[in-house]
């Protein structure tokens, strides 16, 4: 089934996994650079650092291509969640708008909607992501010692049952609709602003890269407590009584900010914009770009 720009909805689904792919390597070491900030800062005797600091520390300690760890798992992720999120949003988005024209209201509903559906669909990967992506970073014998994705996979399925999975959902799931949301709500008016007000014109790449990396500015300020408690409730491990320090959403970024200070939550937010601004741009050029060749193809076949 085609909408109503010529594109079968299959073809959506899949130029928006392999755009968020392409999109997600290209900013995969930002993302692996701000998962380890946010994550150092609930050790203790942390000292506050900056994001150059940091990321040079790390590169001297474990080398460049540590930033890489767990690349697969991200794109693993990107294959749910990128063609669930933006395939739903636009499946959402077109069924509204066979009942009533859409507008902003209805964006922000598709948004909510598409982004909760597609976090529970792809939790599983994004705790592996977190998982192998930074268990170098623990001390030597805290350390799981993952050999991969796959791996680490089948030992947290295995050791800590499928239910592990789903560790953090929660503030994943409401990270997700937050992106929706103030993704959605910001992304048309800053095209707009940058068009009228900076002589950027819209529907070039120059707009959509000014108007993405805008749009990512609030949604990653907005969503950052939350990725902060995910990254929290997906890491831990229980203590010897079994028992958890994060179990929820609220207790995870009170905790955090009554004991580390609120600021804390936002620890890692510098390479977290980049990943966020930069993987929004990439993701759409590729999916824009994807969407182009296909048409091409279809019309010059026809």
């Amino acid at each position: 089934m085609a909408s109503s720009d010529g594109v079968p909805r299959a073809v959506k689904f899949a130029t928006a996994g392999v755009g968020g792919v392409f999109g997600w390597v290209v900013v995969h070491p930002f993302n692996t650079a701000a998962v380890r900030m946010n994550l150092a800062a609930s050790q203790p005797g942390y000292q506050r650092t900056g994001f150059l600091s940091f990321a040079a520390r790390t590169a001297s300690e474990r080398g460049v291509r540590s930033f890489y760890d767990g690349l697969g798992a991200g794109c693993l992720r990107q294959v749910f969640y990128a063609t669930s999120r933006f395939g739903l949003f636009e499946t959402f988005r077109d069924a509204i708008a066979e009942r009533r024209r859409v507008g902003p209201v209805e964006r922000v509903a598709a948004g909510l909607a598409s982004g909760a559906c597609a976090a529970l669909l792809s939790c599983p990967a994004e705790v592996t992501l977190v998982r192998s992506s930074n268990d170098a970073t623990l001390p030597a014998a805290e350390r799981r010692n993952y050999r991969g994705p796959a791996d680490a996979a089948l030992r947290i399925l295995r050791d800590e049952g499928v239910a592990a999975f789903w560790r953090g959902s929660a503030p994943f799931v409401q990270r997700a609709m937050l992106v929706g949301v103030t993704q959605v709500g910001t992304l048309d008016q800053a095209k707009q602003f940058y068009d009228e007000r900076a002589g950027v014109p819209r529907g070039t790449y120059s707009n959509v890269f000014c108007a993405s990396m805008t749009s990512g500015l609030v949604y990653s300020l907005v969503t950052m407590p939350f990725e902060t408690a995910k990254n929290l409730m997906a890491f831990q491990k229980p203590d010897a009584r079994g028992a958890l320090a994060y179990r929820a959403t609220g207790q995870t970024i009170l905790a955090v900010a009554r004991s580390r200070g609120v600021l804390t939550l936002w620890n890692g937010f510098p390479p977290y914009y980049i990943r966020c601004g930069g993987h929004t741009v990439t993701m759409f050029i590729f999916v824009e770009w994807l969407r182009h060749a296909y048409l091409k193809a279809k019309n010059g076949a026809g």
